[in-house]
């Protein structure tokens, strides 16, 4: 090291300020715990500066610029190491920002989630952003380094993942108290509803610590595409299901659908006049299967029906209201609404 090294090396020990790397940081300690008397410590408009010795805050700063000196900052005075006549004083220097801080990043998985629809527990992904900003920089200071986590990054990183858990237990609670179908909140439905949770869920969490989130933003709950396609077609099924009267009525039903289809791919080989007799079978024999189940529908005498599976007692009407909301959602295509609301309006 040469001799204008030292200069230089000397100079910034005389002036104490946040690194300019560390300026988009919320918490920065200086590295340096020897401190000369008479320093300059220099303190921007956004930050507070903290001296800690032993976890414990013995004093703080604020803006402007400072002369560390016993005589303008008293605190300084229980800092001093008495083998040094004075001169030095030793203590751990934290800039603490109180700005707040935007576009935080955060993602990644919650596990499985039950759909409350269809019963089925899906892996669910979690991406998006928050603010911060500190609301106490004496208890962030003392709580990280009572964690042993100083460190910008491990702030964050902490941070990051308590907004993860949190996002979890939220969203897993609503699904079970309100029911609300994964594929609803996957769609943005009630984005809304969940960072509101979610930012009140992380309070008890992070107001130990001197913090808190002031919003959320890009939030977004995902899961795979081929778990979205499952949840679709079960959905799908339920719905009909429901309105075929129960699911043994809807699986017949079905299965009538699935004659007709096999007869008429199996007349393709002898022309077309025999494969036209197949799906006019099949689909007789489903017309026929339809046709009984709203003659046992209307006939059949009123009875009492078992609690745990009560008769449907809506009316036709009521039945293509929801079969039309079922179309608007996206779960019912152009034919299957025309079909089924085809039924229906027979019942009319």
């Amino acid at each position: 090291m040469g001799i204008f090294d030292s200069i230089k090396g000397e100079t910034k020990r005389n002036f104490i300020a946040r690194a300019d790397s560390a300026k988009g940081d919320i918490i920065y300690k200086y590295p340096e715990n020897n401190v000369r008397m008479l320093t300059q410590l220099t303190v921007d408009a956004d930050e507070v500066a903290l001296f800690v010795k032993d976890g414990k805050v013995e004093g703080k700063l604020g803006p402007g610029r400072h002369s560390l000196d016993t005589n303008n900052i008293p605190f300084l005075s229980r800092l001093i190491e008495g083998f040094t006549g004075g001169n030095l004083f030793i203590s751990e220097i934290f800039f603490v920002s109180t700005r707040e801080f935007a576009g935080v990043k955060f993602g990644g998985p919650i596990g499985d989630v039950r759909d409350p629809e269809t019963g089925l527990g899906i892996g669910t992904m979690v991406y998006g952003d928050f603010s911060i900003r500190v609301t106490d920089p004496e208890r962030l200071v003392v709580g990280l380094v009572g964690m042993g986590r100083t460190d910008n990054g491990e702030l964050l990183g902490w941070f990051k993942n308590q907004v993860l858990k949190v996002t979890r237990d939220r969203i897993a609670e609503l699904l079970v108290k309100k029911r609300w179908p994964l594929l609803d909140v996957t769609s943005g439905a009630y984005t809304e509803e969940i960072e509101t949770e979610v930012i009140a869920g992380l309070k008890p969490h992070v107001d130990g610590y001197g913090l808190t989130v002031v919003r959320m933003g890009n939030f977004h709950v995902s899961i795979k595409e081929e778990d979205e396609a499952t949840l679709k077609k079960l959905g799908k099924d339920v719905a009909y299901s429901r309105l075929a009267g129960g699911f043994q009525q809807y699986a017949q039903g079905q299965a009538m659908l699935g004659a007709a289809e096999g007869m008429a791919k199996g007349g393709e080989g002898s022309g077309n006049a025999l494969g036209g007799m197949g799906m006019g079978m099949g689909f007789g024999m489903a017309q026929q299967f339809m046709n009984q189940q709203q003659q046992q529908y209307q006939q059949r005498p009123p009875e009492p029906a078992p609690a745990a599976a009560p008769a449907d007692t809506r009316s036709p009407a009521q039945r293509l209201k929801e079969l039309k909301e079922l179309k608007d959602a996206g779960v019912l295509t152009d034919d299957e609404y025309n079909a089924k609301r085809a039924e229906l309006m027979k019942l009319l």
